[in-house]
């Protein structure tokens, strides 16, 4: 199975100007966004819900590539992935182009979907944050993939 990236995005912001945190999961391979998880906190705890979930649909990868971040870090984290037989490989401090597909996935989620909206709840930023996932995955031409959107390419190869 292909790697898979982790980012945690910083924030963005809501009408009552409390900060929504993003969670984005991408395969490497296909370029293909596998989740966005929005909430106002996302302690390792939470974080790791995320993956669970997205292994329970797609399968489970061999290893997983992410930042240095606290929630990466973490002993429940390190835990969780011996437990799963999935290898954490972490980029090195400052070196974001070590994983340049998913900064570029978070860019493009930042401008093309989060930064167009002031939030008025979690809620309606998951609503946005998924829908815009899906269009990401199903309808966005990709020039890395040929103009096809990744869940278009198992039909193109």
């Amino acid at each position: 199975m292909s790697v898979v990236n982790w980012v945690f995005l910083m924030s963005f912001i809501r009408w009552d100007y409390r900060t929504i945190r993003t969670f984005n999961v991408m395969d490497d391979h296909r370029r293909e966004g596998r989740g966005i998880d929005v909430d106002l906190s996302l302690p390792s705890e939470r974080v790791i819900r995320s993956p669970e979930q997205i292994i329970e649909w797609r399968g489970k990868p061999k290893r997983i590539r992410c930042d240095n971040g606290p929630e990466y870090i973490s002993n429940s984290m390190r835990t969780w992935a011996k437990d799963n037989h999935i290898k954490l490989d972490f980029i090195q401090p400052g070196k974001p182009t070590q994983n340049a597909y998913i900064e570029r996935f978070s860019r493009t989620a930042r401008h093309d979907c989060l930064n167009m909206f002031i939030f008025q709840s979690v809620e309606q930023a998951r609503e946005i944050a998924t829908k815009w996932l899906w269009h990401y995955n199903s309808e966005r031409s990709h020039t890395e993939n040929g103009g096809f959107p990744p869940r278009q390419m198992s039909s193109v190869a």
